[in-house]
């Protein structure tokens, strides 16, 4: 299918976590679009309770190491983002100043992706977690209940949301929603706010409303802690050999590129056709979903081809808390819906995210790499 991205021109478009990893690269793609883009979201490179406390709320902290960035660190900076955006700085648990935002913005187009997004975080601040994931999720909804301008809602979540019972099986969009962990649990709660929301309020007025459930993703620029790829790119730029925690993991690894376009796909269509807004999962086909073993291979392969040296690494369980040891997506509703493929193999997607931190290691432009890849991943879509 032909999708005529040229709907975003000119088109308001919030993105709530604009600041984070996947939100940078969501603006980037928007600017390059030409939308008028405009973002909320804590300061870069912060997604713990320290950022609460710069902004003056009172939220106790909890745990040695609670508040910690994990590295200074932030594509949204080295990629100057801000400077074809109105990015504002604040909290999604404020309500009053989202709301006065939205009031000011007007936006068309809400694409809900902030989120305290670490399963490991969540374990060492539950009440951090659910604050932002839940209650931020029901300010954005709130604030946008209460402005006559937006035409279109798309809330992030995670493939995480779903019970897993370690059956082996694909989660479809069926599936009992109840996360494990306070991460995924809290997401699974922001889905269930979502549908309520679309029931009490705006499938009266006429708004659409999706929800995206998006597999693991990869790509240049993410430097968080508790994520196998920014640990392998951190240990193979020192010299060091890579830890991983658990080698034989099933995750649905796709680029960073496959959720972004299939966020903004979903937004446009069901703008369009407001009988398509519902949740999807966004993820890729099953030969791609992989150990991440295999992922640490693929890197370590790809660190070789594209940088100097061949990486080595380690199985090394920290004894850390519980995370699911089978995850697949099942994407068909996504794919039938939206007539939409995944573009990039998991082999092409980790070749991607490893040139772009060469590229970055070697002192070379951060955008300059974000657009190439971009327009690549445009022609070919």
């Amino acid at each position: 299918m032909y999708f005529d991205l040229s709907f975003y021109k000119n088109k308001r478009i919030l993105i709530t976590g604009h600041t984070g990893f996947k939100g940078s690269w969501m603006c980037r793609v928007l600017q390059i679009l030409g939308a008028d883009v405009y973002g909320y979201a804590l300061s870069p490179g912060v997604n713990t309770p320290d950022t609460a406390l710069d902004l003056g709320m009172n939220l106790p902290i909890s745990g040695p190491d609670s508040g910690s960035k994990s590295d200074e660190r932030a594509l949204f900076d080295i990629a100057r983002i801000s400077d074809n955006m109105d990015s504002i700085i604040g909290d999604i648990r404020d309500y009053d100043s989202l709301s006065t935002m939205i009031n000011r913005v007007k936006p068309e187009i809400v694409i809900h992706m902030a989120a305290q997004p670490i399963v490991r975080e969540s374990y060492r601040n539950p009440l951090y977690t659910y604050e932002t994931n839940v209650m931020g999720t029901a300010n954005i909804l709130e604030a946008c209940r209460q402005t006559d301008s937006v035409a279109s809602i798309v809330n992030v979540t995670t493939d995480k949301v779903y019970r897993n019972d370690e059956l082996g099986r694909a989660f479809a969009e069926g599936d009992v929603l109840d996360g494990y962990d306070p991460y995924s649990n809290s997401k699974s709660c922001s889905e269930l706010v979502t549908a309520t929301y679309r029931r009490s309020w705006f499938n009266d007025m006429d708004i659409p409303v999706s929800t995206c459930r998006a597999g693991n993703v990869i790509g240049g620029g993410d430097f968080a802690s508790d994520r196998i790829i920014p640990d392998c790119f951190r240990a193979a730029s020192a010299g060091e050999d890579i830890i991983v925690r658990n080698p034989y993991s099933i995750r649905p690894y796709q680029h960073v590129l496959e959720p972004v376009m299939a966020y903004l796909v979903v937004a446009m269509r069901q703008y369009q056709d407001h009988s398509i807004s519902g949740s999807y999962n966004i993820g890729p086909d099953d030969e791609n979903c992989i150990t991440t073993g295999d992922m640490v291979d693929l890197f370590c392969e790809k660190w070789e081809k594209h940088s100097s040296g061949r990486p080595n690494w380690i199985n090394k369980s920290d004894g850390g808390p519980h995370e699911a040891g089978f995850l697949k997506l099942d994407n068909t509703l996504f794919k039938k819906t939206f007539g939409y493929d995944p573009i990039w193999t998991i082999d092409e997607a980790v070749d991607k995210t490893v040139e772009w931190y060469a590229a970055y290691s070697r002192g070379e432009d951060a955008i300059k790499s974000m657009d190439a890849q971009i327009s690549q991943y445009l022609k070919e879509l």
